[in-house]
């Protein structure tokens, strides 16, 4: 691979001034489009030396072709121009931003001469008023009925309503007061669009004013002795406040915000929308981001405020709350959309600092509930195989898959695991923990892994050829894999195909996946395989490696607490309780033994003689 590319334009004729740049691939398709506040300093990053480049930063730079720059007046130009391009070119490389799913709105037909309420999943229109989004439908429809009671706009679609006009007859909903029947003319048109202002004023936040005045009118009428019309206001008032009742109270009456969560692993994030309305949780939504060029999570939150807040589709409030500071023009771009100040804040702490806690949490769920759903779909784990079997040359497709990790402390207490895989789903039960002896490295350690799973499937199938009848623990390692994965690079992978050749062993495939750059090494080739960022292999294979990782961990951890508690447990008067709480306590040994008997005597049953016991035989045990 060339460490020049032969489109570099030369770093004199590349202005200082900031503007919107474009990588172009063949046939001119616009595969990156970024921002900066200086052209010549980001581009030059794009063009060091491509073994400092992250993985896939160096596969957009080497895919494209040229690349071309805009200049603009200034750094908030250049977030509207970049953002504008995004959406015209879809450019593969960019941060792609998606609704995770279809959330149902309640929307108001400003723009028609007699507004109505209807719930919608459609694109917005412009004029109309939306309200949301709403986790489920059938919330929706609750709040609608309610709202109807108090507010009789018209939630009937175009042809009842001719149908009515033509007949001068009004539907159910006008007899049971829940439309004001402009239709047969009880109301006139701009009586019928004063009703759905005040829908939309109370869903707006402006709801206690609205129960106060209803409620002072229910009074006067009461005292006026016109109950007809007093019973009129009470229905409407207990209408809502059934729909207050339904959305939850986080903060103070005042508070009119919202707040942005993130989530993200490799080549995913979610990020979740909790919109706060005078105090209130008004809606909920979440989006599931796809990443390529490497970003951090104030970019990804940049791109998400940008794409949220277009004009189309959240209405933005006066107080957006985040996680990470974000791209300096971003407030002064929503407040050109607000037609108001708009700031972006970071809580420290306090009651906005919590909730912002948990819309972070809900974003990590939405996370984990995306790719699980990713893993839960056949047709999606076979064209996973699939995929893997084409990138890594294989015969058939791998429908058993082992991964392998290494784990230690500080070079000492090196464990092993295998973790198994079939049809891309774990087998749980034929997990495998291994403790490693005599080792100096992670190539000795996983050559030795390799070396005594294989030469158990060699005995084992030598025993099956013979007729000997297995255990259960020997059957399970019966079973030949269809693909090692190794958690590495080169030379993890190089030492796995060192054991298989050692043992006789040539028809398994080997493949290594390096973490930081998620790459795929196979034996004694000189680069490696990059799947494509979106791939159900990449996806599966990240899974499988994640999965060893866990499960080494743990065994790792396990065994040092059971060698801290072997090591403790030795000294006279300390029982296996005190041995647990003084653990919990310090959390090793070392720590223990660099504790005063002062701190030691505050564990429950540990007094002043066996205090000084613990320490005086830890510090014989150190020289040792």
């Amino acid at each position: 691979m060339a460490d020049v590319l032969p489109y570099r334009p030369k770093t004199g004729d590349i202005p200082t001034e900031p503007g919107v740049y474009r990588f172009l691939g063949q046939g001119g398709r616009v595969l990156y489009v970024g921002k900066a506040k200086s052209l010549r300093a980001r581009l030059s990053n794009y063009f060091g030396p491509l073994t400092s480049l992250h993985e896939r930063t160096r596969r957009m730079v080497t895919t494209a072709v040229g690349v071309e720059w805009t200049i603009v007046a200034s750094e908030l130009e250049a977030l509207q121009l970049e953002y504008i391009w995004i959406k015209e070119f879809d450019p593969p490389f960019n941060v792609v931003f998606r609704d995770d799913k279809s959330y149902p709105y309640l929307a108001v037909t400003m723009s028609e001469k007699y507004p109505r309420a209807t719930i919608t999943r459609s694109a917005h229109k412009k004029g109309d008023r939306y309200f949301g989004p709403y986790v489920k439908v059938g919330a929706v429809r609750e709040t609608l009925d309610f709202m109807l009671k108090a507010f009789p706009v018209r939630s009937c679609n175009q042809a009842t309503f001719d149908r009515a006009e033509r007949s001068g007859r009004p539907c159910l909903l006008g007899d049971i007061g829940k439309c004001a029947a402009p239709c047969v003319g009880r109301v006139t048109a701009e009586q019928h669009r004063d009703i759905a202002k005040d829908f939309c004023q109370f869903l707006s936040g402006r709801d206690e004013g609205y129960i106060r005045k209803l409620r002072a009118q229910m009074k006067q009428a009461s005292d006026d002795q016109n109950y007809e019309s007093a019973a009129r206001y009470r229905d409407q008032l207990n209408a809502l406040e059934t729909v207050l009742k339904r959305t939850a109270v986080v903060m103070s009456a005042d508070t009119n915000a919202d707040f942005v969560g993130l989530a993200r692993d490799e080549l995913s994030a979610a990020v979740h929308l909790f919109r706060v309305r005078q105090g209130r949780i008004r809606g909920v939504k979440g989006w599931v981001v796809d990443t390529e060029i490497e970003t951090t999570d104030s970019e990804l939150l940049t791109y998400a405020l940008q794409s949220m807040y277009d004009g189309t589709n959240e209405s933005v409030p006066p107080v957006i709350y985040v996680p990470e500071p974000v791209d300096e023009s971003i407030p002064q771009l929503l407040s050109g959309i607000r037609h108001g100040r708009v700031e972006v804040k970071v809580p420290q702490r306090g009651e906005k600092a919590a909730l912002l806690k948990t819309v972070s949490e809900n974003a990590d769920e939405k996370l984990r509930h995306y790719k699980s759903k990713r893993t839960s779909d056949y047709a999606v784990r076979s064209a996973a195989l699939t995929e893997l079997q084409d990138a890594l040359g294989l015969a058939t497709a791998p429908l058993r898959i082992e991964a392998y990790d290494n784990s230690h402390l500080g070079g000492t207490d090196v464990v092993g695991s295998m973790v198994v895989f079939e049809d891309g789903l774990p087998k749980k039960n034929q997990y495998r923990k291994f403790s490693i002896q005599g080792t100096r490295d992670d190539t000795e350690s996983m050559y030795q892994l390799i070396t005594r799973r294989i030469s158990r499937l060699v005995s084992a199938e030598l025993e099956a050829e013979s007729g000997q009848v297995a255990d259960n623990e020997r059957r399970s390692f019966a079973y030949r894999p269809g693909l090692l994965l190794v958690d590495g690079g080169a030379p993890q992978v190089a030492a796995a195909k060192q054991a298989l050749t050692d043992l006789g062993v040539n028809d398994i495939a080997v493949a290594g996946l390096a973490k930081r750059l998620e790459e795929l090494w196979l034996p004694g080739e000189e680069y490696p395989v990059i799947l494509p960022r979106n791939s159900e292999a990449l996806f599966l294979v990240q899974r499988l490696r994640d999965e060893a990782h866990r499960f080494a961990i743990t065994y790792q951890r396990s065994t040092r607490t059971k060698k801290f508690e072997t090591q403790l447990s030795d000294i006279p008067g300390l029982g296996k309780q005190r041995v647990q709480a003084l653990l919990r306590q310090f959390g090793s040994v070392s720590r223990i033994a660099a504790a005063s008997e002062e701190q030691l005597q505050e564990i429950a049953g540990i007094g002043p003689a066996l205090a000084r016991q613990i320490l005086e035989t830890l510090i014989r045990q150190a020289k040792q």
